[in-house]
């Protein structure tokens, strides 16, 4: 019996694993976190199926167990973040590089949003999937669907909104300067 458990594992692991950490990477924004969601989330998934699963059936078990993992971190995130004021923290230090130097991150961009906000976006434009489908993926209305789709994408164009180029100003013959947008 547990030959059929193990194969339905490895063949999960062999076949699907990298889309299953890059799901995982989307949604917590960090290669060591993804991993352990994907840890987590075969340990839960296969500690509770009996025999008589196939991979496709698995699998759709284990990206739950991924986001479920996510959104339930994200929570304790958001608590820890209402206490960490009571922590003694020493000050950060400022980066040395100039602002011009930056560049977008979206990785970083993607870390700004709410976990819900985060994971509506992953779902609808990673996975595919309508509100209607997110919406009963997470348990929550279609309205509140659209609203986190709504201000995760408006966070996210804000962020990635390039800045405008400065005016270059090139020589010309005659000792006139002429300018270039």
């Amino acid at each position: 019996m547990a030959a059929q458990w193990e194969s339905v594992v490895t063949t999960l692991v062999r076949q699907r694993g990298q889309s299953l950490t890059r799901y995982a990477w989307l949604l917590s924004g960090s290669a060591d976190d993804a991993a352990d969601l994907v840890q987590d989330a075969l340990v839960k998934t296969f500690g509770r199926l009996s025999n008589g699963f196939t991979v496709t059936s698995a699998e759709a078990y284990v990206r739950r167990a991924i986001l479920t993992g996510f959104l339930d971190g994200g929570r304790r995130r958001t608590r820890w973040r209402r206490i960490a004021h009571l922590e003694v923290v020493p000050d950060a230090i400022d980066s040395p590089a100039p602002a011009s130097e930056a560049r977008i991150d979206l990785q970083a961009q993607l870390a700004r949003l709410t976990p819900r906000e985060r994971a509506c976006l992953v779902l609808r434009y990673y996975e595919d999937l309508k509100v209607d489908d997110i919406a009963r993926e997470l348990g929550i209305s279609s309205g509140a669907v659209k609203r986190y789709l709504s201000d995760g994408l408006a966070k996210m164009a804000v962020a990635l909104t390039p800045e405008p180029h400065p005016t270059a100003t090139l020589p010309t013959q005659g000792g006139v300067n002429a300018h270039r947008s």
